[in-house]
């Protein structure tokens, strides 16, 4: 999926206590969900249709990133 990010707004979980390392999220006009690196933020992103989002969101909290 590609999108148009020039006119994105981006935003960090409320939960990230205002840190540096975070992963910033936009809602994407099209239906889409960009996801990209807030240290990096001219260094691409990842642009995921509803389903793929819900899926990602599905497998973080199950623990499925989680390192052992």
């Amino acid at each position: 999926m590609s999108a148009d990010l020039s006119g994105a707004v981006w935003f960090k979980s409320s939960h990230s206590g205002g840190q540096t390392d975070c992963v910033e999220v936009a809602w994407l006009g099209d239906g889409g969900i960009g996801m990209r690196d807030s240290k990096n933020p001219a260094g691409g992103a990842l642009v995921l249709s509803p389903a793929q989002w819900d899926s990602f969101i599905g497998m973080v909290a199950s623990g499925s990133f989680d390192r052992r």
